[in-house]
């Protein structure tokens, strides 16, 4: 669980760096898809945290799995698109 978790708080801090960058540069506001994928991340490692430490069975452990695992991978695809929106100036080869 750390390790999905230290994943958004680097999308947390992406986040804020893309904020600053935009505010030098004038660029759309695209660094709001770091939080959102942040949030998207918490909410994959609560939902897994809760399911960690709940003493009821769930009787369907695979809609757990899923919706762990989708969340993750929604925040994670939605950071990575995003990083690469805002960031792939880097990348640019300029003559």
């Amino acid at each position: 669980m750390i390790g999905p978790a230290s994943v958004g708080v680097m999308l947390v801090v992406l986040g804020y760096l893309s904020r600053k960058l935009g505010g030098v540069t004038h660029a759309r506001p695209y660094y709001a898809g770091f939080f959102l994928a942040a949030l998207l991340v918490v909410l994959s490692v609560s939902i897994r945290f809760l399911r960690l430490v709940s003493t009821t069975v769930v009787s369907d452990m695979a809609q757990w799995g899923v919706l762990y695992n989708g969340l993750f991978a929604a925040g994670v695809t939605l950071g990575v698109f995003v990083a690469w929106r805002y960031w792939s100036w880097l990348l640019a080869e300029r003559s």
